[in-house]
């Protein structure tokens, strides 16, 4: 999880840039520590950091390293229950700045005791580690917890970023917040979601305008998007006619925020990073994918369904944009891209790739 953190680091110097005031941080599943004393040593502009953990023996580990820092008059160690930690902070005057919610499992428990312990203008950054039913393994317990049903498709980390995004913004909304995701990745066994949030009725209710549906069609690659909560669905594929499956609801709007992805590349040589360039590869692909459309198409899985050999994926891409259409690479997959092209388009130019 040492990438996981520098971007935490990256993300939260970036941040306090942009509000450009002291901050207060909390992170309520602490574990030994590192990541909040990370954040206490490393990011400018932080004057206080809570630390908890349920487990006192953590709880005592992570007060034993904030010592060994010499960080003590900045940071505090508590021992209690996350929520009820998160709780004694919602008032108006005692919110966080930022809140880094990092569990083993799902973090929809902690969202709404987390958001009401921000302020307007904070930034929370939720990390999910249970792959399987956000990537369409277990679809009725994507929809349990997150409440948008996942598929089983070869962009299913993108649809696990939506889910949690929009499961973020439905329990916002609840409390009249809006919200608007500035940084969202996949990395190995888990994604992570960093998200402005912002006070208001108003700001709520654009949220939820950005919540929808993704359309997939498992016999052509055909996908499409319908935003709404409950708009009329087509059932068939226009390409095929074939049956079409839905995820959702979830995100639909951005992920990721071009200028904020730009300040983080920016402060990455002002640090010793020990991943530097799988971290200025991550982000110089987040940066250029930002304003895509959503999905993905993965070159190894339509081959495998063509059964045709693997092509270069700069050929690939080369061939979609020699015929008008824009393509780029993702950092979700290492052989997927994005583009504006029909799905047929696509396959099309696979086979003679």
């Amino acid at each position: 999880m040492e990438m996981n953190r520098d971007l935490a680091v990256l993300a939260l110097q970036s941040y306090q840039k942009k509000v450009e005031r002291d901050l207060h941080v909390c992170e309520p599943l602490t574990g030994c520590g590192v990541r909040g004393i990370r954040f206490a040593k490393e990011v400018r502009g932080v004057v206080r950091v809570v630390l908890n953990d349920i487990n006192p023996v953590a709880a005592e580990l992570a007060q034993d390293n904030v010592r060994l820092n010499q960080i003590v008059d900045r940071v505090l160690v508590v021992n209690e229950d996350a929520n009820l930690l998160l709780s004694r902070y919602s008032g108006p005057r005692n919110r966080f700045d930022f809140i880094d919610i990092d569990p083993f499992g799902s973090p929809a428990g902690y969202m709404d005791s987390a958001l009401r312990s921000l302020k307007d203008n904070g930034l929370i950054a939720l990390t999910a580690t249970d792959m399987a039913p956000l990537c369409g393994v277990h679809p009725e317990v994507s929809l349990r917890k997150y409440g948008g049903r996942s598929l089983r498709t070869e962009y299913c980390q993108e649809l696990a970023v939506r889910l949690l995004a929009g499961c973020l913004a439905s329990t916002a909304a609840r409390r009249d917040i809006g919200i608007t995701p500035i940084f969202s990745h996949s990395s190995d066994h888990y994604i992570r979601v960093y998200a402005l949030v912002s006070y208001g009725a108003k700001k709520a209710n654009e949220s939820i305008a950005s919540m929808g549906y993704i359309l997939h069609c498992f016999n052509c690659f055909h996908r499409e998007t319908h935003a709404g909560l409950a708009p009329s669905l087509p059932e068939r594929c226009e390409e095929c006619g074939s049956p079409l499956k839905a995820a959702g609801p979830l995100w639909l709007g951005r992920n990721s925020d071009k200028e904020f992805c730009s300040s983080m590349l920016n402060d990455i040589a002002t640090r010793h990073l020990t991943n530097e360039r799988r971290i200025s590869r991550l982000l110089s692909l987040i940066e250029a994918e930002c304003d895509a459309s959503a999905t993905y198409y993965v070159v190894n899985k339509i081959c495998d369904r063509l059964n045709l050999p693997v092509p270069r994926l700069g050929n690939v891409i080369n061939g979609i944009e020699g015929v008008g259409y824009k393509a780029l690479p993702t950092h979700f997959n290492k052989t997927g891209f994005r583009t504006d092209a029909p799905a047929k388009i696509v396959t099309d130019i696979i086979t003679k790739s």
